[in-house]
């Protein structure tokens, strides 16, 4: 009689062993795909940050080019008025 209850106990660990082990390697793979989202939230971020940087130095370019085209205008409109 003990015999036949360690067998059934035995059987359900082989049993749920087996239906655990899936679910391990799912989560390893899980795990896995999280660590490489989080590196490229990471390259995200950064790539944000640079055209943050990218986006400010083009306005202070526009802004030298409208002065510099308001100047060439200036020097245009001295050199029609001599």
């Amino acid at each position: 009689m003990v015999w036949i209850v360690v067998g059934a106990a035995l059987l359900g660990l082989v049993i749920l062993g087996l239906a655990v082990r899936p679910v391990l390697a799912r989560l390893a793979r899980l795990r896995r795909a999280m660590l490489t989202l989080l590196r490229r939230r990471a390259e995200v971020e950064a790539l944000q940050a640079a055209v943050a940087g990218l986006q400010e130095r083009m306005a202070d370019v526009q802004a030298r080019a409208e002065l510099a085209q308001r100047t060439v205008a200036v020097i245009q409109a001295r050199r029609a008025r001599d």
